[in-house]
């Protein structure tokens, strides 16, 4: 096992997250809960915040949100240079849906943002100008096939996206998707799926990725921009509360069957929908909005801290998952517990 966040299995971290990270995580970009706030409050506990470009609406608002994410952490490390603060990351979605993409594309060039998230197609288009100037590209995979075509567009690093992550999500176990893209891939994987402990965040370093993707566990949090009544049903709901489907935008993800019953939907009877037709949701039922997301995770939540106060949890709990480890017994194996 890696003596620290930023070497596992041979993979190196980028230069912009070696020596920054408090706790081997980035925090999902999540579709209306991931704004400057929590974004804010994630990198300054030391994990990489992020949000997707089209929760600025309108669009010119993402030139607010970069220049005042940009300016605060910057601030932060003049005043303490010693602390760990976590750089941020943007997400674009790589869709023909999203008409946005090139203006947002370049707001973020403008502002030079560290960590660009991509999502749903291989982002080709996306990738020069981020390098151009020294950012970094991080795509989100479902499967084998997906990893290999981002790869070839010459992304940084992947994101496997596996059962029970919340949002758009895959199928796969992470067992079986990061073993079979560690047969062909060295660099930097990071693993998203029902990661809600320090424990589960070590336990993606033992299976072999870099870092810890986590959403759901965010959403309850003060600084998320999620209502009062969505943080609530995260804190009541289990594994057996989520559903997944494609219904609400045409790609299969995870939501809480409270909220689409609550919509006035039935869960077990959502009808079959064209996956081509990415629109998120009719005018009267909208994904996010009305239909909340969440990961099969959820059933280890139980409030809504400050995401300073999570993040210090998570790491006691990631120490203690560490020395528990360091200390099993011997009589389950001939070789020594790393």
């Amino acid at each position: 096992m890696s003596d620290g966040p930023e070497r596992v299995s041979g993979a190196r971290l980028p230069e912009v997250l070696r020596g920054r990270l408090a706790l081997p995580v980035i925090c999902a970009p999540m579709f209306i809960v991931s704004g400057p706030d929590l974004v804010i409050a994630q990198c300054l506990s030391g994990v990489v915040g992020s949000f997707p470009a089209l929760n600025a609406r309108p669009a010119d608002l993402l030139d607010e949100w970069l220049t005042r994410i940009t300016r605060t952490l910057a601030e932060a490390r003049a005043a303490d240079p010693a602390k760990r603060i976590a750089p941020f990351a943007v997400n674009q979605i790589v869709h023909a849906s999203n008409d946005r993409l090139a203006q947002d594309v370049e707001a973020c060039v403008r502002h030079r943002v560290p960590i660009i998230i991509t999502s749903l197609r291989a982002p080709d288009a996306v990738i020069r100008p981020v390098h151009a100037y020294g950012g970094v590209v991080f795509h989100d995979v479902t499967t084998v096939r997906h990893a290999e075509k981002a790869l070839e567009a010459g992304v940084d690093g992947l994101i496997l996206v596996c059962a029970g992550a919340g949002g758009h999500a895959g199928t796969l176990s992470p067992f079986a998707l990061v073993g079979e893209i560690r047969r062909f891939y060295d660099g930097p994987l990071i693993l998203s799926g029902a990661i809600t402990s320090g424990a589960a965040i070590l336990a993606a370093q033992a299976m072999g990725a870099d870092l810890a993707y986590m959403g759901t566990r965010f959403i309850a949090t003060r600084e998320a921009n999620a209502v009062p009544a969505y943080k609530d049903m995260i804190a009541g709901s289990a594994a057996a509360d989520i559903v997944y489907t494609p219904y609400f935008t045409g790609v299969p993800g995870n939501y809480l069957t409270p909220s689409i019953r609550a919509a006035g939907l039935d869960p077990e009877a959502l009808p079959v929908r064209d996956k081509t037709a990415m629109d998120f949701g009719s005018a009267s039922v909208k994904a996010w909005r009305d239909v909340w997301g969440a990961g099969q995770g959820v059933g280890t939540i139980a409030d809504a801290p400050a995401t300073a106060d999570l993040v210090a949890r998570l790491a006691r709990d990631y120490a203690a998952a560490r020395a528990g480890l360091a200390g099993l017994s011997g009589d389950y194996a001939g070789a020594a517990v790393p």
